[in-house]
């Protein structure tokens, strides 16, 4: 398996009578992940953040909370459990893996 090490990737694409298409790809350690409230005008955020790179995702266009916002805001949910779920699983492999090795070597 190869190893590139962590690194952030920005990509965007244009191309002649088609939207831009925007791709971010975050492979780092240093990625920070937070969430909260604007003030000023008051609507939730989600905001991934590493040194090369920011998204930040938010409402439809800045206004009332919409039941496509709730089913956007599930969907991030859903997906950062199910994320989180598979971190676990290979984690606890991995461990397991590891110290099988360590027991072998001894």
């Amino acid at each position: 398996m190869s190893n590139l090490g962590p690194y952030t990737y920005v990509t965007l694409s244009m191309r002649p009578d088609d939207a831009p298409h925007l791709g971010v790809s975050f492979y780092t350690p240093r990625l920070r992940v937070s969430a909260g409230m604007l003030l000023s005008n008051p609507r939730p955020f989600l905001e991934f953040t590493s040194h090369e790179a920011q998204v930040h995702i938010s409402t439809t266009g800045a206004g009332r909370v919409t039941d496509a916002d709730l089913a956007t805001a599930r969907e991030i949910f859903n997906a950062a459990a199910r994320y989180l779920a598979d971190c676990e699983c290979l984690h606890a492999d991995q461990s397991a893996t590891d110290k099988t090795a360590t027991d072998t070597a001894a």
